[in-house]
């Protein structure tokens, strides 16, 4: 293995739902291992009621234009624009003297417009950007539930909620309502609490599930020549779901899209 200090991935992800619960997640990823450069991307969008992916060995071109994120993927065939709805929240998840995670939540709540082949989306959504200068199979981690809410773009008051739970070696669990952050929150694929809020999710729809060597790797197999075979046996499961926040002075409706990963790389 060369030393993690050689490694990076760049990841981005930005979502949008729109008010009637049509979804469309973007994937950007650029790899630096071992003198190698890669890029990849994917999108998963829903074309009624079904649920599509297409990939590429292509990064879409993200650029920032003051509260503006700006992506475009000529290979998927999608273009869009990310405003700013709430301001960015930066954490370090994990650190070690070998490198490592860096989650930048650049817009934690944002007004998009999307544009997939021919089908135009608006509503509400959320882009980040995840820095790793560790490899992944070197984390301290086994289990990871991720996720995200954000109100409805009408609604009278505007919240949004991330939540992060890391199980492993190294144990993270923390909510961020409204740019404040809640540490040992309790975290499950219903329910979302803290002291001062509870978020539930109902209705969940299944937007992808399997092992990444399913449903990654069949679109990238230059990936399977440079990472060992054991990180494409992760097994992932997200979701969209209808999230109901309450805190002691309002409630809001919105939707969520939130996630497991079975991180088990031995």
């Amino acid at each position: 293995m060369a030393a993690s200090s050689h490694f990076s991935l760049v990841k981005w992800y930005m979502d949008c739902v729109t008010d009637a619960g049509e979804v469309a997640i973007v994937y950007s990823a650029r790899v630096r291992w071992r003198g190698i450069r890669l890029a990849y991307s994917n999108l998963i969008w829903m074309d009624g009621a079904a649920v599509k992916s297409q990939s590429s060995m292509n990064g879409a071109k993200i650029r920032r234009d003051g509260q503006q994120i700006l992506v475009a993927s000529p290979q998927l065939d999608m273009q869009g624009q990310w405003s700013a709805r709430a301001a960015p929240v930066e954490r370090t998840v994990y650190a070690c003297e070998s490198g490592s995670v860096v989650w930048n939540c650049l817009q934690p709540a944002a007004s998009v417009s999307l544009s997939v082949g021919e089908n135009k989306l608006a509503g509400a959504g959320y882009a980040e950007c995840l820095t790793l200068t560790l490899p992944p199979w070197q984390l301290p981690l086994r289990h990871l539930q991720w996720g995200r809410f954000v109100s409805d773009a009408g609604a009278f008051t505007s919240d949004a909620v991330t939540w992060i739970d890391w199980k492993g070696p190294y144990a993270l669990s923390v909510a961020v309502h409204n740019g404040r952050n809640h540490e040992g929150a309790s975290i499950s694929t219903a329910v979302v609490a803290w002291d001062g809020g509870k978020l539930r999710m109902e209705e969940p729809l299944a937007l992808r599930a399997g092992r990444l060597g399913s449903t990654v790797l069949p679109a990238a197999p230059a990936l399977s020549r440079i990472f060992p075979h054991s990180l494409f046996n992760i097994e992932e499961k997200k979701w969209r779901s209808r999230g109901i926040l309450e805190t002691p002075d309002h409630q809001s409706r919105g939707w969520v899209i939130h996630e497991t990963v079975d991180w088990s790389p031995d």
